[in-house]
């Protein structure tokens, strides 16, 4: 079995203004497992344990999402909830394009056996789990610069390959699809 998800790469640029708002998290007390920087996405769904047959007909269906290449700004850090988080992400901002490709892939893939989403899509890129809460964590992401990581276009989605270790996840593309 193959653990997989569908996610939207974000640029080295952003990738650097976020690993500096992660070395402020990494003041606070509590604990926080901090996702490598290398790994920051959006993820559009996640798929689970997949059999590795599947992973074709996985791409087939993907191959059939229609949208045109978009601009997305990635927000600064927040806690959520806020009073007492439980993950740090930032927000990101698009004109609803990322939520209507979270539709397609929902719609495209149901027939392939994978439950819809319950939730509202909500785009995020994850800073942060909370492994434990301390009120200073979220006092360190009030004290970050109010200005978005950044600015960037969204031009295919991915589906990757989600390795736990003890070390944190290794992802790995198993294919892109351009938009």
């Amino acid at each position: 079995m193959v653990r997989t998800f569908v996610a939207i790469d974000l640029p080295e640029a952003i990738r650097e203004r976020a690993r500096a708002s992660q070395a402020a998290l990494a003041r606070a007390e509590g604990r926080l497992a901090i996702v490598d920087p290398a790994n920051l996405h959006v993820t559009v769904k996640f798929l689970g344990e997949v059999d590795p047959a599947q992973i074709g007909p996985i791409g087939e269906a993907l191959g059939a999402v229609t949208a045109d290449p978009f601009d997305l700004t990635v927000g600064r850090a927040v806690c959520n909830p806020p009073r007492r988080a439980r993950v740090i992400w930032c927000d990101v901002i698009d004109a609803g394009e990322s939520a209507a490709i979270a539709r397609q892939v929902d719609d495209l893939l149901s027939p392939l056996g994978f439950s819809r989403e319950n939730r509202p899509f909500r785009p995020h890129v994850t800073l942060a789990r909370v492994k434990e809460f301390h009120p200073s964590q979220c006092r360190e992401v009030a004290s970050l610069p109010p200005e978005p990581l950044g600015r960037c276009r969204v031009a295919s989605i991915k589906l990757k390959k989600s390795t736990l270790t003890p070390r944190g996840s290794i992802y790995e593309d198993l294919l892109e699809v351009p938009l």
